[in-house]
């Protein structure tokens, strides 16, 4: 067969960085026939069709064009295919045969941010999105005492919620995460740290700095908590990682990679000081961990300081297995789990790291964990959208349908945020608990 015409590749995918600091990279003609030769590959190939909303859009820009072919698509058009990514990466990491070194070359998550760069360049973003991307910002705003209870009345209020869909586009079905007035920064001001001496493995330096992130610091400080407890528990130190900021991925999403610049100038600058120290990185969203793990080591590879913290990154169920590996894990569990329904972090996939929570909470006796390996589609802000709402949920029922099957004592997802989409398909009652969160219920600490 000629290699023009070469199904996949045996050769191990890899990733070129994304040159933003090149000029054809915002050249928006380079742009557009980029993306008319990898619409026309995606359209021959279809695999993705199931995975989000971009593609089912491309293939029906196609379909009812005069055509059938991508050349019968309008080029205004294809912004709309654009709009509807939310960068889970999933299309690279598990169907697309044709990623590098395929000479198609194919990265389709990075075509899509290289045309959110673009259109966010030119001015063509609404203010919401600008908005619901400064997490930092909104979570200062929303953590003060008395604008917290309205904040938190405001996004539960029916008729608040109408308005904010006719003013802003956010939909008033979706669910908004609740803010807290005592942030984790302020919990654990309080917190007696214990005396503890690490103990290094061949992989791990057993003493952890957590980057607590603007989710956990402002709308759910408890999972910071656990996280600590469950830590200390087995005998590794834990600071948090202070002078950092949001991690960048809002606004990588958005396309605003001058935000997500200054946002890596400050937190490398953090981090690395904190790894010189001795101290390997967590944090307790998968979207964090992966932007020093992939995206900021792909955006500046040159950068030996963003290396440094790419290299003691560490997911914070990847940590506690390499410590079990060299018996470094307590073990010691007072409460079983019974049956989990475990939906399994696209960001987390990503990162190529197996399922290391499920192996964890699998070492608690009587436990038993049931991954879901499909994308909950809440993207951080795509369900928050009222144009994507819909379908956000819809990408999410597979999700929820296995939830129900499994009838588990518990349903659970690395993605905090993905955990609440799916309570919000279920619309039960019922609420997620965190992963490790469970494993300190299991330690009974």
């Amino acid at each position: 067969m000629a290699s023009s015409t070469r199904e996949g590749s045996l050769e191990a995918p890899t990733r070129h960085p994304l040159g933003q600091d090149k000029a054809e990279f915002w050249d928006e003609d380079s742009l557009f026939n980029e993306l008319e030769r990898v619409y026309d590959i995606c359209h021959g190939c279809r695999r993705c069709v199931s995975l989000c909303g971009s593609f089912p859009t491309l293939f029906d820009l196609i379909d009812e064009s005069d055509t059938m072919e991508v050349d019968g698509v309008a080029k205004k058009d294809y912004w709309k295919v654009v709009d509807d990514c939310f960068l889970c990466d999933l299309c690279y990491l598990t169907k697309c045969p044709y990623v590098p070194p395929h000479e198609w070359n194919i990265d389709f998550p990075h075509l899509m941010l290289r045309a959110k760069a673009i259109k966010f360049k030119k001015g063509d973003v609404k203010t919401r999105d600008k908005l619901i991307t400064s997490t930092d910002a909104l979570g200062k705003f929303a953590s003060i005492p008395v604008i917290t209870q309205t904040v938190n009345a405001v996004n539960n209020n029916g008729i608040t919620r109408k308005l904010l869909d006719k003013t802003l586009g956010i939909h008033p079905d979706s669910l908004l995460p609740k803010y807290h007035s005592k942030t984790l920064l302020k919990r654990d001001a309080k917190r007696q740290a214990l005396t503890i001496t690490p103990q290094p493995t061949q992989s791990t330096t057993g003493k952890i700095a957590l980057f607590y992130t603007c989710y956990a610091n402002h709308n759910e400080p408890q999972i910071g908590e656990d996280m600590i407890k469950v830590f200390e528990h087995n005998e590794i130190p834990v600071v948090l990682a202070h002078g950092t900021q949001c991690c960048g991925m809002p606004k990588l999403e958005l396309g605003d990679l001058n935000a997500v610049s200054k946002a890596s100038d400050v937190n490398i600058n953090a981090l690395a000081k904190l790894v010189d120290e001795g101290y390997d990185i967590i944090t307790p969203v998968p979207s964090c961990t992966l932007m020093f793990k992939q995206e900021l080591p792909l955006m500046f590879p040159e950068n030996k300081e963003v290396i440094k913290v790419q290299n003691a990154t560490f997911d914070p169920f990847e940590y506690l297995m390499l410590r079990h590996k060299e018996n470094r894990f307590n073990s010691a569990f007072k409460t079983p789990l019974g049956k989990i329904s475990y939906h399994v972090a696209c960001h987390q996939r990503v990162q190529k790291i197996g399922m290391k929570t499920r192996e964890v909470l699998e070492l608690i006796p009587d436990t038993e964990v049931l991954p879901i390996e499909r994308c909950s589609g809440h993207d951080g802000t795509y369900t928050f959208k009222s144009e994507f709402h819909d379908t956000a949920m819809k990408i999410c029922r597979p999700v929820v349908t296995r939830v129900k099957q499994n009838n588990a004592d518990y349903y659970t997802s690395d993605c905090a945020m993905a955990g609440h989409h799916i309570e919000a398909g279920l619309a039960d009652g019922s609420k997620p608990k965190h992963p490790i969160s469970l494993l300190r219920l299991a330690y009974g600490i």
